[in-house]
């Protein structure tokens, strides 16, 4: 270090030198070296200078790490002192309150093998390591290295830091890096959580425990299992970083391969399609999940799935929320819910859905012999009981499509009833059946068994079956009863101020005869392989067929008249298909006198003008 400090002392005193030269050659007008070599001669100096000071710098850091490795380990106290060359050479047998410093760490053991070559020692019998005020470690038998500061303890061994305590068989613990861990099996317990495993390494210094192999986590509200698990014991966060499964007894399961769970607060951020399990039939699974135990509340992010097992129905989309107190959720973001109840799975889709789960109460017949013995659940009669229950409830808003092997719809907003199997829609709804479009103001569709068992229409209600490009058998009244059978529609019945356009055909080679177009008060179609077989009206009822070629689109074409059959969803994957939004027309109704009208108005045009008109021909 002298001749160091010297060198750089004479360095400076030969640039000044040669500055003072360059003063004195300018002084007596000698011609002086260009200044460009000056300035290099000057960065060359300046540089060697800096290589010096790097080399001054290792050889501190050197001298500092060569000190680290030379500490000594200090024999501090011991009873007895004593040497047996032959069988134990180089070694001090020390006994009676031995007490041993290695820096900030002292040893504490009933006996000790010392061996002051190697700088290290053997300890027995109520070893006790103590580093700093904060790291306590126990056990029977101490094996400890002072050059490489590395530690073993063996047998009952206890760690003890700051509130946490570790307890294992055999533990290593790098005094250098401040890392211990265990191979053989062991605790780690804090003042919320006992953490076990095959394998376990803990680092006092930033209170992070890593765990392999049959990891539990217990808890007094659940208890986690897994493969791999990263735990701090002071945030009592643990990060699941393998396949986990965290149990709440009879209440919950929570299965993930990767994120967090706050153990304190329950909280937990669940990655790679996690899943959460309700022990009341109801599942939560999506990509990222929010999860707030304590709370009830699951927020999820990509590849949502809400099932319900007892309902049979599931819930998706890429957002949604679910609330465990009261039951319910919605989904967003090509949102889906499916009713799987029956063969024949009815698909939803809409801009949101919502679901919920309503509590009823039914009234029950018991037999005598299966009467409950509490008088608290019995009715007023003793073989009768109230039973509690509940159904779900879904509600789809905006752009609603729903397909069904028998039955495909559209409109605006839908109310799905699963106790009743009744779907109420409104918003310009219109549903599909076979060859048959239904639409009205409101239409509500009721399930029996399994499959449509009728739609009712309320309020400007129409029934349309397409014949061909130009040519729509139609049907529309105030109110309107579809009937299904077998899945396919066989009768349709309309009440009030009812309306047909019709075209019959021969019953020999099934050509079209005209168009007929017929008020009633009352009418009741009938279907056959999908083609109208018959009408029947009331008594009061008129109507007049028309020939083709002089029918214009005032007769065939009923007020309100539209086809949306492009709209019309035809699969299950078809009802996230955007299209536009059926505009039900609003045109004044056209009546059945309207044709006699244009007659009138013709037979007028002919006193007029001299014209002829051709008589319609009655039915």
């Amino acid at each position: 270090m002298g001749r160091l400090r010297l060198g750089i002392s004479g360095l400076g005193r030969k640039i000044t030198d040669r500055k003072q030269a360059a003063r004195n050659i300018k002084t007596k007008n000698i011609k002086a070296p260009p200044p460009a070599k000056i300035r290099n001669l000057e960065l060359v100096n300046r540089s060697i200078g800096y290589i010096l000071i790097a080399l001054v710098g290792c050889l501190f850091y050197a001298r500092m790490a060569a000190a680290e490795k030379e500490t000594l380990v200090y024999l501090e106290y011991s009873e007895t002192l004593s040497f047996d060359e032959e069988k134990h050479p180089d070694t001090q047998l020390l006994k009676g309150n031995v007490r041993f410093r290695h820096e900030d760490a002292l040893m504490y053991c009933d006996s000790a093998y010392f061996y002051e070559k190697t700088n290290s020692l053997d300890a027995f019998g109520h070893v006790r390591l103590l580093q700093g005020d904060t790291i306590a470690g126990y056990g029977d038998v101490l094996y400890y290295d002072g050059n490489s500061r590395f530690a073993r303890l063996r047998n009952n061994v206890r760690l003890v830091h700051t509130g946490t305590t570790l307890t294992t068989d055999s533990l290593n613990y790098d005094r250098r890096q401040n890392i211990a861990w265990y191979f053989t099996g062991g605790t780690i317990q804090d003042s919320l959580n006992t953490l076990t495993s095959r394998w376990g390494q803990y680092t006092p210094y930033n209170h992070t425990a890593l765990f392999k192999t049959d990891v539990r986590l217990v808890n007094k509200q659940f208890v986690l299992t897994s493969d791999t698990l990263c735990y701090n014991t002071q945030t009592n966060i643990a990060n699941l970083v393998g396949a986990t499964h965290i149990v709440y007894e009879e209440e919950t399961d929570i299965y993930s391969t990767l994120g967090w769970y706050n153990t304190r607060t329950e909280e937990s951020m669940l990655l790679r399609h996690s899943r959460i399990v309700h022990s009341d039939g109801k599942s939560l699974t999506g990509d990222t999940i929010f999860y707030d135990k304590q709370k009830g509340l699951g927020r999820v992010h990509r590849h949502m799935e809400m099932r319900d097992t007892i309902q049979k129905a599931s819930l998706y989309g890429n957002y949604g929320e679910m609330y465990e107190d009261s039951k319910s959720g919605f989904a967003t973001d090509s949102a889906m819910f499916v009713d799987w109840s029956e063969d024949d799975y009815l698909y939803m889709h809409a801009d949101t859905l919502r679901t919920e789960e309503i509590p009823y109460r039914i009234f029950r017949l018991l037999e005598r012999d299966s009467l409950l013995v509490d008088s608290v659940l019995t009715a007023q009669a003793p073989d009768t009981i109230w039973q509690d229950t509940t159904y779900r409830q879904v509600r789809a808003f905006y752009g609603v499509r729903v397909w069904r092997r028998d039955l495909q719809a559209v409109c605006d907003s839908i109310s799905y009833n699963l106790r009743d199997s009744v779907m109420q829609m409104m918003g310009v709804p219109v549903c599909w059946s076979d060859n048959q479009q239904l639409s009205a103001d409101r239409i509500d569709i009721y399930m029996k068994n399994g499959t449509v068992d009728y739609i009712h229409g309320v309020g400007g209600s129409t029934a349309v079956q397409k014949e061909n490009l130009e040519q729509f058998n139609q049907l529309s009244g105030k109110e309107m009863f579809a009937y299904v059978r077998d899945g396919e529609l066989y009768r349709i019945d309309v009440n009030g101020n009812a309306e047909t356009v019709f075209y019959p055909k021969e019953e020999d080679d099934g050509e079209v005869i005209g168009v007929n177009r017929t008020q009633s008060s009352y009418v009741k179609l009938y279907i056959t392989d999908q083609k109208i077989d018959h009408i029947l009206f009331t008594t009061a009822t008129s109507g007049t067929m028309y020939p083709l070629d002089e029918a214009s689109e005032s007769i065939t074409r009923l007020a309100g008249f539209f086809w949306a059959d492009s709209a019309r969803p035809v699969s299950q994957n078809d009802i996230f298909r955007k299209t536009e939004q059926v505009n039900k027309p609003e045109q004044k109704a056209i009546s059945a006198t309207d044709g006699e009208e244009e007659k009138q108005s013709e037979k007028k045009n002919e006193n007029k003008g001299g014209g002829k008109t051709r008589k319609k021909e009655k039915p």
